[in-house]
């Protein structure tokens, strides 16, 4: 599975912005793996931002994008999407998309869950 990050840019506190993630191989659509975005700011460790189930009946965020980002997909597009809104100097980081097959009751918002990651796309937000 290959996952490329894209939608990145410059942008003022208030804007919105939406990043895609698109996934490629042959098992990808067969595992039904469930997708995740993580951040990291420079000098801070990689943090979870939201997570998305398979079937999209699941979805949860890090309590500092909740009612600001939407995480949603498009299995048969093969595509992952961050939805960004009221965008804050806090969110500028390197946004990063996974993938994994996670077991029932795994905690989402660990990074070592995931097997598959993008190569990251930079969201800057300027006040």
């Amino acid at each position: 599975v290959q996952l490329q990050a894209s939608g990145g840019g410059l942008v003022q506190a208030g804007d919105p912005l939406r990043l895609s993630c698109a996934s490629s191989g042959r098992t990808f659509g067969s595992l039904r793996y469930a997708m995740a975005w993580f951040r990291q700011a420079p000098g801070k460790e990689r943090e979870f931002v939201a997570y998305i189930n398979w079937n999209r009946g699941s979805t949860q965020y890090a309590d500092s994008v909740k009612g600001r980002f939407t995480i949603s997909r498009n299995n048969a597009r093969k595509m992952l999407y961050l939805q960004m809104n009221n965008l804050e100097p806090g969110d500028t980081a390197a946004y990063y998309c996974a993938a994994g097959n996670l077991a029932e009751g795994s905690r989402v918002d660990i990074s070592s869950e995931y097997y598959y990651w993008g190569q990251g796309t930079q969201v800057t937000v300027s006040s």
